[in-house]
């Protein structure tokens, strides 16, 4: 049920208690709550009954290079903002389901990270998650950068990851159209014809160019077969997960270098019946001198953190939030992997040797 908006959103109460120490802890006011909390994971056994008779429904999986826009495409394709989006590459490190429903089709989006030459255990893990995503696809969908130049090194990957793809339609939104030629364009078609065996549909997912018309298609390609999940729920991963990720986006916008890809985000507690809801996250870094640089001199770098995150997630929750965040160093987790696995990753098995 909608909630009339605060008539005074997002007020800060200020420094305080609350704006102390290392651990970046922010309070403010914000909006009244909308569903947003009721619009997640309320999983499958909560079906409505008056579905049309004849309704369409299947996986749509992502994939692509790294920074080639998919996470902005979905984000358009569901016309909500569940995928963060950095101007950095490898921003998606995990799987992320996101659901979009119509009256007669309902597409269940996996994006994915992009596919890389693993360099540790964390991307090969991302890699591995990739992959995995491709069994589970009813379409396929291939988001190609047309500003990138078509050279094995930038085909490869893409190639051999559709050699373990299952025989499913496969769409290629050749994205960001609005930055390239007509020359450019014409030689990824080509590309997409010949080798791939696949179909173009250009598109700006910035712009929203292109978008409706490839949901059409991508609608008309599903499998007939009746809905998975209800028709209000837009996607399946825990309310929760989303929250860490908006604050590892902001880790990629204040911070450079080795910082945003060494700092990995969990979320200890998150109690939804205060007011303010509490959350306690955790930003795990790798040393101690990256410790020092996000938490900043006498923690101005962790509050400033704080604040751009928390107006995220009040934006996103609809409802006043306590954010309370604590930097913890967990030696070389980007290459253990017990750490990887306490961290919530998927870990592919050790590489044989001689491989």
């Amino acid at each position: 049920m909608a909630v009339p908006l605060d008539p005074d959103p997002r007020r800060i109460i200020g420094a305080g208690p609350g704006d102390k120490g290392i651990h970046g802890e922010h309070r403010c006011a914000a909006p009244a709550p909308p569903d947003i909390l009721c619009r997640m994971m309320t999983g499958p056994d909560k079906l409505q009954a008056d579905l049309p008779a004849d309704t369409r429904c299947g996986y749509v999986t992502l994939l692509g290079r790294p920074n080639a826009g998919k996470s902005t495409l979905l984000n358009a394709l569901v016309e909500e903002r569940l995928s963060i989006v950095t101007p950095k590459a490898q921003t998606t490190w995990q799987r992320i389901t996101a659901i979009h429903t119509r009256e007669d089709a309902q597409m269940i989006f996996l994006d994915t990270p992009g596919l890389l030459d693993p360099r540790d255990l964390l991307q090969r893990s991302m890699l591995s998650s990739a992959l995995e995503a491709l069994a589970e696809a009813d379409v396929l969908l291939l988001v190609w950068d047309a500003t990138r130049p078509l050279n094995p090194r930038e085909t490869k990957p893409v190639m051999d990851a559709l050699d373990r793809a299952p025989d499913v339609p496969l769409l290629v939104a050749v994205n960001k159209v609005d930055a390239t030629g007509t020359a450019e364009k014409e030689a990824a078609q080509r590309w997409i014809r010949e080798e791939l065996d696949g179909e173009a549909r250009y598109v700006s997912a910035l712009k929203g160019e292109g978008v409706g018309g490839l949901r059409e298609r991508l609608s008309a390609a599903l499998p007939p077969g009746p809905f998975l999940y209800p028709a209000d729920e837009i996607a399946r991963d825990p309310v929760r997960f989303f929250v860490a990720e908006m604050i590892r986006e902001t880790v990629f916008e204040r911070f450079h270098q080795e910082i945003p890809y060494s700092v990995f985000c969990t979320i200890e507690e998150f109690r939804e019946r205060e007011d303010p809801i509490y959350i306690q996250a955790h930003l795990f870094v790798e040393r101690n001198s990256q410790k020092r640089i996000l938490v900043g001199r006498k923690g101005s770098s962790i509050r400033a953190l704080g604040s751009a995150s928390r107006e995220k997630i009040e934006a996103f929750l609809g409802r006043r939030v306590y954010l309370d965040l604590w930097v913890k160093v967990l030696p070389n987790w980007r290459r253990k992997r017990g750490h990887l696995k306490s961290l919530g990753f998927s870990v592919p098995p050790p590489e044989r040797a001689g491989r």
